[in-house]
Parts: C-alpha cells; sequence; structure tokens
C-alpha cells in the first residue's frame, strides 16, 4: 500500500454553493475530484454525496448519481467517433430525449464556448483548448446539480477563460453546486465570495 494522498479530510459542498479547489501540483487536488465522483473508492473514511451513503451503493445507484454531476477532467474523455456536436449531446441522448428537444441548446453553447465552426468536426481534428471547451460544454449541458471541473481554463486564453467562468458562474446562479480545481489565483481573486479549499500536506485547509 502506498502513502496516503490525503488524510484527514472533512468539508460537505452545500447546494447551490460555489467553491475553489487549490493547493500545489501533487497535493491531491485530482484525487479528491475523483473521490467525490465515486470514481475512486477511500481505504478508509466515508463519503456522502446527495444524502446517501457511497459504501451503501449498488453500481446502478452510482451510475444514478453521477447523472446529476457535470464533470470535466483534463483528459477531456470525448469520444472520437462522434462529432462535438454529438459528444456535448452525448447526456441528453442518454437521457432519452429526442434531438428536436435540445438541437438549438446544444448549437447555443458550443457558439457561446467558440466552437460553433467546429461542431461538425470529429475531436482528433480539435486543439486541446478546442477540446477542453467541448468537455466543459458537455458538462454544462445537462445542468447539473454538481459541477466538479480540473483545472478547466488550463489550456485557453485569458480572454476565454473569463469567459467560461461566467458561464460557471451563471450555472452556480441557477443552482448548481460549483467545484472549481486550479492554481491561478488571479482567476480565484476574480471570484472573492467564493469559498477556497485548500490542499496541502494531505490536509485540506478551508477559507470562507
Amino acid at each position: 500500500m502506498g502513502a496516503e494522498i490525503l488524510k484527514d479530510i472533512s468539508f460537505n459542498i452545500e447546494p447551490r454553493s460555489f467553491q475553489f479547489l487549490t493547493g500545489p501540483s501533487g497535493a491531491g487536488k485530482t484525487t479528491l475530484l475523483r473521490l467525490i465522483l465515486l470514481s475512486l473508492q477511500p481505504t478508509r473514511g466515508l463519503i456522502t454525496l446527495f444524502d446517501a451513503d457511497a459504501a451503501r451503493l449498488s453500481k446502478d445507484a452510482i451510475t444514478d448519481l453521477r447523472r446529476r454531476i457535470g464533470v470535466v477532467f483534463q483528459d477531456f474523455r470525448l469520444l472520437d467517433h462522434l462529432t462535438t456536436y454529438e459528444n456535448v449531446a452525448l447526456p441528453l441522448r442518454v437521457q432519452g430525449r429526442n434531438e428536436s428537444s435540445y438541437r438549438a441548446e446544444v448549437v447555443e453553447l458550443l457558439r457561446w464556448v467558440g466552437l460553433g465552426e467546429h461542431m461538425h468536426v470529429l475531436p482528433p481534428v480539435l486543439s486541446g483548448g478546442e477540446k477542453q471547451r467541448a468537455a466543459i460544454a458537455r458538462a454544462l449541458i445537462v445542468r447539473p446539480e454538481l459541477l466538479l471541473a480540473d483545472e478547466p481554463t488550463g489550456n485557453v486564453d485569458p480572454t476565454l477563460a473569463r469567459r467560461l467562468m461566467r458561464l460557471f458562474a451563471e450555472l452556480h446562479k441557477s443552482g448548481t453546486a460549483v467545484v472549481i480545481a486550479t492554481h491561478d489565483l488571479a482567476l480565484m481573486d476574480q471570484f472573492d465570495t467564493a469559498r477556497r479549499l485548500v490542499l496541502g500536506d494531505s490536509r485540506l485547509h478551508i477559507y470562507e
């Protein structure tokens, strides 16, 4: 068994809250996000997600809970055989919605993130920043109850980063709890009312 990456961590993510998760590289930001998503299991301790004890959930129940979460990880996880539009629309298709009910919404969001000219191309054609924006759009299209984003502005220019952050802020105002992992202090300073969760020495420090 390797060394513990995180230990003695206890915190709540309140509904409709906004927080930044920060700390030096290797501090465990991505690990903590994956624990919240239940894609990793803790070696000890308790994770409660939407009032459910994660340790007692079946695989189907975990899948159902994850559908209430929007996720943006650094590896993007786009499907190469689907167009940008199809990747972003995929969560809605999984929900069983007809395309006629969501097409305009998907197109509008793609234009907002600067991918209006790339909605019909496949992911291998996209740059890293374009893939990141597609992943963000896919996470936001379902209007999740909880958004987990790992360095969502890391591959875009400052102007687009501010635009994406406004999109996250609007999502938050509509009722989504937002957790954004970042090391960009300037970005966090633009949202000085957000709570900061700071990882260091395997522990979590909370600044309201």
